[in-house]
């Protein structure tokens, strides 16, 4: 469920923005229950993923380095799901 939500800090290259905000977004489908984003629960989903995303990102930029890098490569950075979004995106109508 939240396989997005990875350590972040001390990444080489630093975390993108892409990866934040889909740990942000895992994190708020986890705790809202919201799987499947709806009209009615669009506006409120988003604006709080776009808020974490936003607190994570400095969050990242005011700690002090990691002295050890994370042990887990967040998925973005693993060619099978990036093989499988570029999948997905060709498949959208």
């Amino acid at each position: 469920m939240c396989r997005n939500i990875t350590t972040l800090r001390g990444l080489q290259p630093s975390a993108t923005s892409e990866e934040i905000e889909a740990a942000a977004r895992q994190y708020v489908r986890k705790v809202s229950g919201v799987q499947s984003v709806s009209d009615a629960t669009r506006e409120p989903f988003e604006a709080a993923v776009a808020q974490i995303a936003e607190i994570t990102a400095n969050l990242l930029e005011q700690l002090p380095a990691r002295r050890q890098p994370p042990t887990t490569v967040p998925p973005l950075r693993r060619p099978e799901v990036r093989a499988r979004m570029a999948l997905k995106e060709l498949k959208k109508p």
